[in-house]
């Protein structure tokens, strides 16, 4: 094996950036270095995780650390991992005290907006709405760059294949699917098949297969260049309402009104486990990062943390008083952020699952809560009209982001966490600097 290059994930994994010269390569991230090998005359990367990266942490033990379990990393190549782990420290303790500004209010549709999505690197964004359409929108000039036309109904879920960012997914209730170009705006594959409207969609991290959840009881995994279908998910009861790839691409989640989460083998379409133990509605589902552990939020006010390989049950995280309508990890999978028909949101260590910090200030339910890239700051989502801005670890809330006239449903932090983007039912978008 050889060694040819350093890739640093900074904030999630996924979008490189080039710092040095073509022989090193460094891309950062809070999650750790990729290493780029050759084996065999084959080009391989492997992870080494850096979640428990502090500001103060030794460096010289994370080294000796890395060293004793990586051969790759021989004593010449020491220095320079000193070097790129003292530049994520670095970034790790900059203060972030930014304050967001409206940039511009977007007439998106001529109906009221369904979510909304950036890319990977921020530079576009995509919106859905009750017209049946998707636009494609620039972020630096608000400008909009094309019209996705061709559903026959309300269309409800939009995703892009990130990191990549070329493709778009959109999911009907006229119950298809689409995948289209990000650049010419055309489509490329109507995907048929559910027999029910789609509601929910997510492609694979290596954008290899889409999966969509419908309201027919299933899902359904598509081969993402020939359009076909892969594997059709038996086994709900009920409505799927969310669906999420872990981070390898090898596994899927489909959260269900049934009360249950099942995990699914992409490759075979089997299912592997079902998770019961809510006892209402299960409203959404996710991965950490390191694909150990599953966080579900659910009608009956709680949240569960699960253990992937067994699928039992290893924490139940009680504190609302109403339905738990949204629920996420942080990049590092450490903390977990849920949101609450109650007004409030909460932040839990997802190692002690223990309670943080609550966030109180909104005057209606949270619908949608989510952490930036770098994991310093929260935003929710509200039916008082508002969206907020957190840190996650005292509760403090650092902003009011007000405007719209109606309830903000979706709103997505860019991915260096400068830009924001809030969707609501007054048929406007807005970019806040």
């Amino acid at each position: 094996m050889r060694l040819k290059r350093f890739l640093l994930r900074y904030y999630p994994p996924g979008t490189f950036v080039s710092l040095f010269n073509s022989t090193t390569t460094v891309i950062y991230s809070i999650a750790g270095i990729i290493l780029e090998y050759e084996q065999s005359n084959v080009l391989k990367t492997k992870s080494i995780d850096l979640l428990d990266l502090k500001a103060d942490t030794d460096v010289n033990s994370v080294v000796e650390e890395i060293v004793k379990k990586e051969p790759l990393i021989t004593a010449a190549k020491v220095d320079k991992v000193k070097e790129l782990i003292e530049r994520l420290q670095e970034k790790i303790s900059q203060q972030d005290d930014k304050r967001f500004y409206l940039f511009k209010v977007l007439r998106a549709h001529i109906l009221p907006s369904t979510y909304v999505a950036f890319n990977k690197s921020g530079s576009t964004f995509i919106t859905a709405s009750y017209d049946r359409t998707c636009k494609v929108w620039d972020t630096a000039s608000g400008e909009e760059l094309h019209t996705l036309e061709g559903h026959k109904n309300v269309v409800y879920a939009i995703a892009f294949n990130n990191p990549f960012g070329d493709k778009i997914a959109t999911g009907s209730f006229d119950k298809t699917a689409c995948i289209w170009s990000t650049e010419r705006g055309t489509c490329y594959h109507t995907l048929r098949g559910h027999t029910g409207e789609v509601v929910c969609l997510a492609f694979n991290p290596q954008s290899t297969v889409l999966v969509t959840g419908s309201m027919d009881h299933t899902a359904k995994l598509w081969d993402i260049v020939s359009g076909t279908e892969i594997a059709s998910l038996h086994g709900h009861t009920g409505e799927i309402i969310s669906v999420s790839f872990n981070t390898r691409g090898d596994q899927v989640i489909t959260a269900s009104f049934d009360r249950t989460v099942a995990i699914w083998d992409v490759r075979t379409g089997d299912k592997i486990h079902t998770l019961i133990g809510h006892t209402a509605e299960v409203s959404s589902a996710q991965f950490n990062w390191d694909c150990s552990r599953i966080v579900t939020g659910s009608m009956d006010k709680t949240c569960k943390l699960w253990d992937t390989l067994s699928g039992e049950c290893v924490a139940t995280l009680r504190g609302h008083d109403d339905e738990v309508l949204d629920v996420v990890f942080d990049s590092t999978g450490q903390y977990i952020a849920t949101a609450s028909a109650d007004k409030t949101g909460r932040v839990y260590d997802a190692l002690s699952h223990m309670c943080i910090a609550t966030l109180i200030g909104h005057q209606a339910e949270i619908s949608k809560i989510s952490f930036n890239p770098q994991g310093n700051r929260l935003i929710t989502a509200s039916a008082d009209k508002t969206a907020r801005i957190w840190d996650p670890l005292t509760g403090e809330c650092k902003q009011i982001l007000e405007g719209h006239t109606d309830e903000i449903f979706s709103c997505a932090f860019n991915y260096e966490g400068n830009t924001i983007i809030t969707g609501s039912k007054d048929n406007t978008c807005r970019i806040w600097r």
